[in-house]
C-alpha cells in the first residue's frame, strides 16, 4: 500500500514537473549561464537525478528559481532536445528522453552488512519497564486531542521551559501523587534525568560554569553513567555512605549540594528514613547547599503508599527532577525539574533560548495524558502489575534458591539478590553464558567508597520489569538456573 502511494506521488511529478534543484555556480564562468545550465541539465540526466519520462518545469518557471532570463531557459532546453536527452511536443511539454539511460557506474562488491548482535535471551537488566506494556491506544488518543486542540503558536520555536499545558499539568499531579510544591513557573520541561544534570553542572552558552558547582555529594551506590556525566563536566562526587537507613547524611561536609533517591535508593532499595529527611534539609539550611532529589521509582511502592518527595520539606532546598522513563517509557524523552525560585533564570539560560530537546507535540500529549486520568490509571495498572513480578521472583527464589537473600522489594522495578561472598563475579559470567543479562552490584559501587564505611557485598541486581509478560516466567527459570549453590557447611558444625 505504501509503495502505491509513492509510486502514485512520483507519476503526478512527473506529469506537473516538480521543482528541480540546479547548481549553476560552479560552471557559470565557462560559457556563460546558458552553457551553464545545459551542462547541469545534461549531468542530471546522466546521473539519473532525472528520471526518463520526468516533465521539465516551463520555462518562466525554471527561469524564475533560477534567476535568470527565460530565452535562457528555452534556449538550454532546444539545446537539449536536439542532442536527444529531452523531448519536447505540444500539450506535453519538455520532457527527459525515455531513452535516455542514466550513466552506469561501475558494479561494486556489494557490503555485507555487519552481523547483528544477539541480543540475551531473557533480557532482566534494570532500568527500562516492559515496553509490551505501552498504552498505544490511550497515548493515540491524548496525541490527537494535543493535536486538535494546539493553538497556532505551538508550531513556532518552542519555549525553553517547556509549554505552559505541561507545566500547569505537572504542578497539580506531583502536588497530589508526589507532595511536591511548586508552581508552574517553578518546572523547568528536560529529556530526562541526564539532561537534567547537563543543564545544572555543564558549562553554560558563555563557556562559564554551569548553574551548580562541585565537590557534589552522592550515595556509594548508585548509576555509574551519572557520575561520568559529573566527571566530564569537572565535578567531583564524594560518595556518602549507605546502611539500612538509607544515605549517611551526617557525614555530609564542606560540599556545596548532595544528590540522592530517597523514595527507593538505587539500587539498593529502602526510602531515606524520616530522620535522615529532616537532617539533609537541615544541612542545606545551614550550608547554603541545594539537594538534588531523583524521584527515581517514587511512584512504584507496593506495600504502602508512595513515599512523598522531600522537597515538600523546603522547596527553596531541593530540586525535584522526575521524568517519565520508568512510569511510561524511555523512548519518550520526557522530563522535569522542579527549582528553587532562585535557580530558574539560571537554567533557563544554560537551556538556550529556544527549546532544542524535547518535541512540543509530545509535551502537550504528556499534557492531555495525565489531565485527562490516563496516566494515573496507567500507573496504577502497572504498579499492580510490577507488585504480581516481584511476587513471583519472590516465589521462585524462595522455591529454587532459599539461600538467597532478597532486598529492596518494597518499590521500585528492580530487586537485589545478595549472594555467598565471592560468587558474584562468576554468577553473572555464568548468566552471560546461559543468555541471562543482569547487572552484578559491584557495576553500581562507587570507586571511592571505603570498605569501612560501607562494606562491598557480593550481589545482582534483577530488573523484573524489562521482560514481557508472556516471557517473564522463563526468565525466572533461567535465573534460578544460574544462581550459586548454598554453601556446604565446614564439618563438625
Amino acid at each position: 500500500m505504501e509503495d502505491s502511494r509513492v509510486n502514485s506521488w512520483m507519476d503526478s511529478a512527473r506529469r506537473i514537473g516538480a521543482d528541480l534543484h540546479l547548481d549553476l555556480s560552479e560552471s557559470s564562468g565557462r560559457g556563460g549561464r546558458r552553457a551553464a545550465l545545459t551542462r547541469a541539465l545534461r549531468d542530471a540526466v546522466r546521473s539519473g537525478r532525472l528520471a526518463p519520462g520526468t516533465r521539465l518545469p516551463p520555462y518562466r518557471s525554471l527561469a524564475a528559481d533560477l534567476g535568470v532570463a527565460r530565452n535562457t531557459v528555452a534556449d538550454a532546453y532546444a539545446e537539449l532536445v536536439a542532442e536527444g536527452w529531452l523531448t519536447a511536443r505540444q500539450g506535453s511539454g519538455t520532457r527527459v528522453a525515455e531513452r535516455a539511460e542514466p550513466l552506469r557506474r561501475a558494479e561494486r562488491v556489494p557490503r555485507k552488512a555487519p552481523p547483528r548482535a544477539r541480543g540475551p535471551r531473557h533480557d532482566l537488566r534494570q532500568g527500562t519497564p516492559d515496553a509490551s506494556a505501552f498504552p498505544r491506544a490511550a497515548w493515540l488518543a491524548s496525541c490527537r486531542r494535543a493535536l486538535q486542540q494546539a493553538p497556532n503558536e505551538v508550531f513556532g520555536p518552542g519555549d525553553p521551559a517547556g509549554r505552559i499545558e505541561l507545566r500547569e499539568a505537572l504542578s497539580e499531579y506531583l502536588a497530589r501523587a508526589r507532595g511536591v510544591r511548586t508552581e508552574p513557573d517553578r518546572i523547568v520541561i528536560c529529556s530526562g534525568f541526564a539532561h537534567a544534570l547537563r543543564l545544572l553542572f555543564g558549562q553554560d552558552r558563555s563557556g562559564g560554569g554551569g548553574v551548580l558547582r562541585g565537590p557534589l555529594a552522592v550515595e556509594a551506590y548508585g548509576l555509574g553513567f551519572h557520575r561520568e556525566l559529573l566527571a566530564a563536566a569537572g565535578v567531583r562526587t564524594v560518595p556518602l555512605p549507605l546502611d539500612e537507613d538509607g544515605a549517611r547524611v551526617d557525614r555530609l561536609a564542606r560540599e556545596r549540594a548532595v544528590l540522592l533517591t530517597p523514595a527507593h535508593q538505587f539500587p539498593t532499595g529502602g526510602p531515606l528514613h524520616p530522620e535522615r529527611r529532616a537532617a539533609v534539609i537541615d544541612w542545606a539550611r545551614a550550608r547554603g547547599g541545594v539537594v538534588l532529589e531523583d524521584d527515581y521509582d517514587g511512584e512504584f511502592r507496593y506495600d504502602r503508599k508512595p513515599v512523598g518527595a522531600v522537597q515538600g520539606l523546603d522547596p527553596e532546598r531541593v530540586i525535584f527532577i522526575g521524568s517519565v522513563s520508568k512510569s511510561l517509557s524511555p523512548a519518550l524523552r520526557l522530563g522535569w525539574m522542579v527549582l528553587p525560585e532562585r535557580y530558574v533564570g539560571d537554567v533557563l539560560a544554560a537551556k538556550g533560548e529556544r527549546e532544542a530537546w524535547v518535541s512540543v507535540l509530545d509535551q502537550l500529549s504528556l499534557a492531555d495524558f495525565i489531565v485527562s486520568g490516563a496516566y494515573d490509571r496507567h500507573v496504577r495498572r502497572m504498579r499492580q502489575r510490577y507488585r504480581s513480578r516481584r511476587d513471583r521472583l519472590v516465589a521462585a527464589l524462595a522455591e529454587h534458591a532459599p539461600h538467597v537473600e532478597v532486598t529492596g522489594v518494597a518499590a521500585g522495578l528492580h530487586a537485589v539478590l545478595r549472594l555467598p561472598p565471592g560468587t558474584e563475579r562468576s554468577t553473572v559470567k555464568a548468566a552471560t553464558w546461559q543468555g541471562v543479562a543482569l547487572d552484578g552490584l559491584a557495576e553500581f559501587r562507587h570507586p571511592d567508597a571505603t570498605e569501612e564505611e560501607t562494606p562491598a557485598r557480593d550481589g545482582i541486581v534483577v530488573g523484573c520489569a524489562t521482560p514481557s509478560e508472556h516471557a517473564y516466567g522463563a526468565a525466572l527459570e533461567a535465573l534460578c538456573g544460574v544462581l550459586p549453590p548454598a554453601e556446604e557447611p565446614t564439618p563438625g558444625e
